[in-house]
Formats: structure tokens, C-alpha cells, sequence
């Protein structure tokens, strides 16, 4: 299963469709987001647009969602989890549960490998300090891309 991980929108729906056309023509099946979608009218659109299912944990700049903080699953055999902060991923990643933990906050692509687990940052959807980038991950390879918004010809989508 191929999902993607995205995090900080900061309702930035520009750029937030042109992701979520990718994803959908790519048939992506879940989308992990680290938080900082920011309001309910861009978690009811990225909700509208995105044709499978979609996992949110909260942010620091999001306005009165109803989210969790954090949220473990299980996916084709992958222990995984995410959050918004990387305090909180180091901490579940140096558990030893996971094989993957995911977070946002910094804006900034990063990934680190702590024990046997990767705690990957995959940047910034809304494209704020950094370029708009996202993460996508496929569980049956067991491989980590980082996508950059810019390169992904998103105008030739049909």
C-alpha cells in the first residue's frame, strides 16, 4: 500500500488540491497528516477532495478540530505512528514499538533513524519557510520518497 505523509497546510489550498490531485491520480490510499491543517473549512475540503481515507493528529496552529495529539496504526505489518512534534516522535520511536514514526512542526524535510525505527519529518504542504514538500511511503517496498510540489507536473493532470 502506498500512503502519503503530510503535514503543516496552514490552509494553504493551493497547494493542498494540487497534492491531493497527485495523490488521487496516483492512487494513494491513505494520507497520515502531522498536523497544522489549521481550520475546519480546510479539513472539510482536504476531506471533500481526497478520494480514500484520511488519519489527522493536531497541531499547534489548529483552531478548534477534533483531532487526537497522536495516533498509532498498523499498516500491511508496519507499527507506525505520528504527531505534530518531534519531542513527542523521538519518544515514541525510542519505545522500540514502531517501525516508522512521523511528525511535522519544523516545516523542514528530515529523517533520522533511531534503533530500528525511522522518525521522518516530511516538510511543509502549505510551502512555509521551506519548498512545498510532502512524503510518500510504500509499505510493500518498504520505501521513503520525498515529493517536491514544483517538480510533480502537477498542470498536466487531467
Amino acid at each position: 500500500m502506498k500512503i502519503a505523509i503530510i503535514s503543516d497546510t496552514h490552509d494553504n489550498l493551493a497547494n493542498f488540491k494540487k497534492i491531493i490531485d497527485w495523490l488521487n491520480r496516483e492512487k494513494i490510499q491513505l494520507i497520515l497528516h502531522c498536523g497544522d491543517v489549521c481550520t475546519k473549512a480546510t479539513l472539510e475540503e482536504i476531506k471533500r477532495s481526497f478520494l480514500r481515507d484520511i488519519k489527522i493528529v493536531l497541531g499547534n496552529a489548529d483552531i478548534d478540530l477534533d483531532v487526537p495529539e497522536i495516533e498509532e496504526i498498523e499498516i500491511d505489518s508496519k507499527r507506525v505512528a505520528f504527531t505534530h512534534y518531534y519531542k513527542i516522535a523521538r519518544k515514541l520511536a525510542e519505545s522500540g514499538k514502531y517501525d516508522l514514526v512521523f511528525h511535522g512542526h519544523t516545516h523542514k524535510p528530515f529523517l533520522e533513524k533511531i534503533g530500528d525505527c525511522r522518525v521522518v519529518n516530511p516538510g511543509t504542504a502549505g510551502g512555509l519557510f521551506y519548498k512545498a514538500t510532502f512524503a510518500v511511503y510504500d509499505t510493500e517496498t518498504d520505501k521513503l520518497e520525498l515529493k517536491i510540489l514544483e517538480s510533480l507536473n502537477i498542470d498536466k493532470i487531467d
